[in-house]
């Protein structure tokens, strides 16, 4: 584990989290080359082709931990799913159309959140999942996990969040529980 310098979190709109790119780029690398990840090189260009996108959106909300010299620590970044969103079609079992429904305000997916080893265990991973949702004004947060990524599973369930389901996120992904987090109001 590293010394006890200090982390800052910094919340990041679009074209704030562009200029960050290869922060998110290194982190992001570095933590899905893990298992059960294992992200390839080419994974993890496809992951970025698509956070431009992302960024685009207005949204999107970023964050980005860093150490006092700039070191980047880890990420968290999504959007608010809109009206005609294919989130909810990735579902293995269907869920209710009230749970389905989605308004552009309504449920916040978060995308991704990762801490790089060394400074795990630390609360930062909680810092970042905080700043992203700070002001959203979302109802709740949707998220995929990798269920044998035993330390994220543990700490989504211990922050408050719900399986509603299973999914292939994505054609080829592995099978990932599907979490729900209802936010106060």
């Amino acid at each position: 584990m590293r010394g006890p310098e200090t982390i800052a979190v910094e919340p990041m709109d679009g074209p704030a989290a562009v200029q960050a790119e290869d922060a998110f780029h290194l982190v992001y690398a570095e933590v899905f080359a893990e298992p059960p990840y294992c992200e390839t090189a080419e994974d993890v260009k496809v992951t970025f082709r698509r956070f431009r996108s992302q960024t685009r959106k207005h949204t999107f909300r970023g964050a980005l931990a860093h150490t006092g010299k700039g070191e980047p620590v880890g990420i968290a970044y999504g959007y608010n799913l809109g009206s005609t969103t294919g989130w909810w079609d990735q579902l293995i079992a269907p869920v209710p159309d009230e749970m389905r429904r989605e308004d552009g305000r309504r449920t916040f997916g978060l995308m991704e959140l990762a801490v790089r080893a060394p400074w795990r265990g630390r609360g930062i991973a909680r810092r970042l999942h905080d700043a992203v949702l700070q002001g959203n004004g979302a109802e709740r947060v949707l998220l995929n996990v990798h269920p044998e990524s035993k330390a994220a599973v543990a700490a989504y369930r211990s922050w408050g969040y719900r399986k509603i389901g299973d999914a292939y996120p994505w054609e080829d992904a592995d099978l990932h529980d599907v979490l729900l987090l209802s936010l106060p109001h």
